[in-house]
């Protein structure tokens, strides 16, 4: 098809159009509203004065101009007519007396005729009719070359006037349609009907815009209505035949800003599935950081929705749609796994991402408001209870904690009584010191509930520098803290005991490690550690006669060195709770618990008692079962939860105590925290800040997001330790006890060296017997680990 431009009108010519004299052009009445429509697809138009001629750019007539185009208008006309006598005999051509039910006069298929089929949702293919299938099916042969069956709701378009075509010329004919379609012809098309206010056919559209109603012509107009989303809606349907009437002017411009809209996103999708692309295919250290991601908003919305997608939490169907598109684009599976690899991949995600950290939306970090207020409380807090605190800085004082502890809650001291008792203080920090029910700092603490501990990092409860500084017990220098002293009755019961605010002065800071090494040199100026040692085991021994239940096991910590990196540094460390020093500490911090749950039940102060009722619990049940781990284990999965009351102490059935309230670490535990503020009130005579009931409501809280964070804790610990074994040399062996039966032969057992419990079949039938594994697979990121028992002979 050829275009020529006379001034702004433009003339179309098919290949099948006379020449150029003998077109004649519709003449057009443009309404405002229509020049104004028109304008916005592109086309420029003569501005006509009132007398309907065109004015030139300076307002002045044109009268040559005008006078060329009424005369090719005139030509155009009379070349009009005289094809329309030609052509009525090929096609209907709409009549005043014409109606509907005669334009869509159905068409009758029959061989060798051309026509359209929907092969499917995706395809609409040519093909031509060979012989009839049955009673209403035809055989046909499409574009392709493929002979098939169709139904007849599967005709499409019939195109009329061909008859005996090859099917070898189709794809001719389609590629001379292609050639011949120009957008701007359904544009002009729509002007003139709407203001006309008519419908069409496909075959008065090619009519009115090539000038004939050649087959060719024909299935252009098809093509151009049928896939037109703009300008033209379908009025009515019949068979294969179709009448389409223009859309008004408003939708046609609402369509359109839509099109534009849609077109202008998928410019920014293909804009940013490129810079995905280059991300992807650079090398890991050269990758752009981050932060490059987040400056231009709308990469940053399209990153933001491949996160929310990555963590199954997209806030709106827009997310959703968007993280799709991306996928689809890259080629990449409607997955959330493609999206946490694909963020990997271009750097924006660290390999060991945390996904559970951002599904939890965990708080890693205070606010500058939050931070400047704690800085303001180390500076100007006074100690609200500096004359009631008593001097204890002449005890030696023991800080036992893991090595890499930042938070130091409590310490200990020891010594012995002219009548042979054993005297006990546990030093528990006093953060209250800075804090009041209700301030800024508190607030913000018990929205967090508890501090975090991961093998990556630490997010405190507390702001860093309050928490280290303010709070916590240092190593020779003088601290603040609430002291619970007891002394014990030879067979570990409390004989008295007493809780003072105080001021002491830690000696040591060990971890659990150096403690034990000092219990074993058995110094002789170290005898208070001793005695503390000696207080456990009697407290250990009085409990169990209590009913205490011993759920000593194996405990696994991780520490990971630069956890941004592609193989950071692991380091795992296997504690085994049975240990002195773990059990020195273990129950020191529970005979502090019984001590508060005793002085706040004499006092009536409401508390957050914890209990864990054990009844009709039988521990000779287990006792066929190895003691440690296999029958911890065993234990362990029929005990009752724990439960809480706020006024009065519950007994612990487990513990083997008449009452127990967490009070120990105040600077990582908000329950504690609240025991604390209540236990401080009655020391300075006041009336403890929170009832009974308000208590509970803020406990309900606070063990919610206690949950959260240890589900975090675990899923992280977990994810450490099976990336720690998938690095590990596949030929190690590891010693692991099988701890119960799943089904056959499938057991759980515990893995000795890493204190971790995984499944496999074993060939042994007995718990508590030990067998050899070896680590087939392991996966992290999907929490799938495969071991294999194997045999010494195995090589």
């Amino acid at each position: 098809m050829a275009v020529r431009a006379v001034n702004s009108c433009s003339i179309f010519r098919s290949a099948a159009s006379p020449p150029l004299s003998a077109f004649r052009c519709l003449p057009f009445h443009f309404k405002t509203s229509y020049l104004r429509a028109y304008s916005m697809l592109g086309f420029s138009f003569l501005r006509f004065g009132s007398d309907r001629r065109p004015l030139d750019h300076g307002g002045l007539r044109s009268r040559s101009v005008h006078s060329l185009v009424d005369s090719v208008m005139d030509e155009l006309r009379t070349s009009r007519r005289r094809r329309r006598i030609r052509a009525t005999s090929k096609v209907e051509i709409q009549t005043t007396g014409d109606t509907l039910e005669d334009r869509l006069a159905k068409r009758t298929l029959q061989k060798g005729f051309l026509l359209e089929f929907k092969k499917d949702s995706d395809r609409v293919l040519l093909a031509v009719a060979q012989k009839p299938d049955g009673k209403k099916n035809w055989m046909v042969s499409d574009q392709n070359g493929v002979v098939s069956s169709i139904k007849p709701q599967q005709v499409t378009y019939i195109i009329p006037g061909v008859e005996n075509f090859n099917h070898v010329d189709i794809g001719d004919f389609i590629q001379k349609a292609q050639d011949n379609l120009d957008p701007g012809l359904l544009e002009f098309a729509w002007v003139e009907l709407l203001e006309k206010n008519k419908s069409v056919t496909t075959e008065e559209l090619a009519e009115m815009i090539f000038g004939s109603a050649e087959p060719l012509e024909c299935y252009c107009a098809h093509l151009f209505l049928s896939k037109d989303e703009i300008y033209f809606t379908m009025l009515e349907t019949k068979g294969s035949c179709s009448v389409y009437g223009p859309r008004p002017t408003m939708q046609v411009e609402e369509l359109l800003r839509r099109k534009l809209m849609k077109e202008a996103a998928e410019k920014e999708l293909e804009d940013c599935v490129q810079l995905l692309k280059s991300a992807k295919a650079m090398p890991r250290d050269a990758k752009p950081p981050k932060s490059s991601w987040l400056v231009e908003e709308k990469i940053r919305h399209k990153i933001e929705s491949l996160k929310s997608y990555a963590i199954d939490n997209c806030k709106n169907d827009d997310q959703k749609k968007t993280a799709g598109l991306i996928l689809k684009a890259m080629g990449l599976a409607k997955a959330a796994s493609s999206a946490i690899n694909l963020l990997i991949d271009i750097g924006y995600f660290p390999v060991h991402v945390n996904l559970e950290l951002l599904k939890l939306d965990i708080k890693t970090d205070h606010s500058e408001e939050i931070k400047a207020a704690a800085e303001s409380l180390l500076v100007e807090s006074p100690d609200p209870d500096e004359l009631n605190r008593k001097d204890l800085t002449h005890l030696k004082v023991y800080a036992i904690d893991v090595d890499e502890a930042d938070e130091l809650d409590d310490a200990l001291s020891a010594t012995r009584l002219q009548d042979g008792r054993i005297k006990l203080w546990i030093h528990v920090a006093d953060p209250t010191r800075f804090l009041h029910p209700g301030n800024i700092i508190d607030r913000a603490a018990m929205k967090r509930g508890t501090s975090v501990f991961l093998p990556t990092a630490t997010y405190p409860m507390f702001p860093e520098k309050l928490a280290m500084e303010g709070m916590s017990l240092k190593q020779g220098e003088i601290c603040h803290a609430v002291t619970v002293s007891v002394v014990l009755h030879s067979d570990g019961s409390i004989a008295e005991y007493s809780v003072e605010n105080s001021i002491v002065k830690p000696t040591y800071m060990l971890t659990h490690e150096s403690a034990s090494e000092l219990l074993h040199l058995n110094l002789a100026e170290e005898i208070d550690l001793k005695l503390l040692s000696e207080a456990a085991t009697q407290r250990l021994q009085w409990r169990c006669q209590q009913g205490a239940i011993d759920t000593a096991s194996l405990e696994t910590r991780i520490k990971v060195a630069n956890p941004e990196d592609p193989e950071p540094e692991i380091n795992l460390y296997v504690e085994n709770q049975a240990d002195p020093t773990m059990r020195l500490v273990a129950e020191m911090m529970i005979l502090c618990g019984e001590v508060i749950a005793t002085y706040g039940s004499r006092n009536n102060i409401p508390l957050p008692y914890r209990g864990q009722p054990q009844s009709n619990f039988d521990t000779s049940a287990f006792a066929h079962l190895p003691e440690g781990p296999v029958r911890s284990a065993a234990m362990i999965r029929i005990m009752r939860a724990a439960e809480m009351d706020f006024r009065n102490p519950v007994r612990h059935g487990v513990l083997g105590i008449p009452g127990y309230v967490q009070f120990t670490s105040p600077i990582r535990r908000y329950i504690d925290l609240l025991a604390h503020y209540q236990i401080k009130a009655f020391l300075r005579g006041e009336s403890p800040p929170f009832s009974a009931g308000q208590l509970e409501g803020i406990a309900s809280m606070i063990n919610m997001h206690t949950r959260v964070a240890r589900r975090l804790c675990n899923s992280s610990l977990r994810y450490w330790i099976i990336e720690y074994l998938r690095r590990q040399p596949k030929d190690r062996r590891y010693h692991a006890l099988v701890l119960r039966f799943i089904k056959d032969r499938n057991a759980a057992i515990l893995l000795i060296e890493v204190g971790f419990q995984a499944s496999a079949w074993v060939s042994t039938a007995q718990i508590g017997d030990e067998v050899e594994v070896q680590v087939e697979e392991a996966h992290p990121r999907d929490d799938v680990i495969y071991l294999k028992e194997v045999f010494r002979q195995e090589v």
